[in-house]
């Protein structure tokens, strides 16, 4: 039986990736830094992991790439499979340690330094002919603006504090200020309409695409603009291909998620997204097609190969969502949120495995 190391388990979508991998026969093993955890990590109550380690110290310490490998070391060639991006850049960094030991798709540091800086992505789709927003040197010449860092990740902020709108000049100095204490040439944008979407895709290590996965946002939270609360799988292939020709342009390898702002590309997110658990319910096999393409099988890319129209709900911040617009008057909006309720599928929910749910709302409510 193959095994799969499931790393960074605090996060939700570890949750998703055991289910997914368990069901298909892998055998799953979920690993965590003590430092990083305030809680016992959700996934380990569930019933496809078959081992749950937690590593002294924290994913960023110098010493946890040794950790970590000392724990690889103990199987038979796992595959690795990062879930958040301190493990993902320990890996790359570090990669000649791991490769004797266990097989994984990871970009470069250099690669994933790269499409992980904004700026960076916005020069290099603008060579390839594809649609990103106005970036503005000096003063736009209209608002309403977006104003954030070139890698708010790299800063350690939340996904709502890695921008901040203006509507005239007096909100752009007193963001330009606040971005500035994290980087002191943040990027002013024109603020596109459109829905909020992702292409999703997976390229081997000869950044030939192997899988893709596409999904639009149905509610947001804070709904002033935040993580996805609801979200639906859809297959847009004008996307994915803008995604691939993008990230191919880099010689990316691995899972990235290209966000998308109506036809214009905001950003890249080159690891395991927030909505990712939307993949395990719409059956699609974009983690599974990771893994053998890791182990050196050969994976060719099938189109649309996951069901579209699965709508998902994170239930805290998607009853949160519901409620601040029904609040603020955005009636529709909110009615639809009440409809989800009954319709849409919680993200976590699943009758053959119910600790994980379980032990995921009582960590949410505790930390909040």
């Amino acid at each position: 039986m193959k095994t799969v190391i499931l790393t960074d388990a605090k996060y939700r979508s570890a949750i998703s990736a055991a289910r997914t991998f368990g069901r298909a026969g892998y055998r799953v093993v979920a690993v965590q830094a003590r430092g990083d955890a305030g809680v016992t990590p959700p996934v380990f109550s569930s019933r496809f992991v078959a081992e749950s380690h937690l590593l002294d110290g924290g994913a960023a310490d110098a010493a946890y790439p040794g950790r970590l490998l000392e724990l690889v070391q103990k199987y038979q060639r796992p595959v690795l499979f990062p879930v958040g991006a301190a493990t993902l850049n320990a890996v790359s960094r570090e990669r000649e340690l791991f490769e004797p030991y266990c097989d994984f798709l990871i970009s470069p540091p250099n690669v994933l330094d790269a499409v992980n800086d904004k700026e960076t992505v916005h020069r290099r789709a603008l060579e390839l002919g594809l649609r990103v927003p106005r970036e503005y040197d000096g003063a736009p010449e209209a608002f309403p603006v977006i104003v954030k860092p070139r890698c708010g990740e790299k800063y350690g902020l939340r996904a709502e504090e890695r921008y901040a709108v203006a509507h005239d000049r007096a909100e752009l100095d007193a963001a330009l200020a606040r971005m500035r204490r994290y980087d002191p040439s943040p990027v002013v944008q024109e603020l596109v309409s459109g829905a909020g979407a992702g292409a999703c895709v997976l390229l081997d290590r000869d950044s030939r695409l192997i899988g893709a996965f596409g999904h639009r946002r149905v509610r947001e939270y804070p709904v002033t603009g935040g993580p996805s609360a609801c979200c639906e799988s859809v297959y847009e292939p004008e996307k994915i291909d803008a995604a691939y020709q993008l990230l191919r342009s880099f010689g990316f390898v691995g899972l990235a998620m290209v966000e998308f702002k109506g036809e214009h590309i905001l950003e890249v997110n080159p690891r395991v997204w927030g909505s990712f658990p939307l993949t395990t319910l719409a059956r699609s096999p974009i983690a599974l097609r990771l893994a053998e393409a890791a182990a050196g099988e050969a994976v060719e890319y099938a189109p649309r190969d996951y069901d579209t129209g699965v709508r998902m709900r994170f239930l805290l911040n998607d009853t949160l969502a519901t409620l601040s617009l029904l609040t603020h008057g955005r009636l529709r909006e909110g009615f639809g949120g009440v409809a989800d309720m009954l319709r849409a599928r919680e993200a976590f929910r699943d009758r053959d495995d119910p600790a994980p749910m379980r032990a995921y709302l009582k960590a949410t409510v505790l930390k909040k």
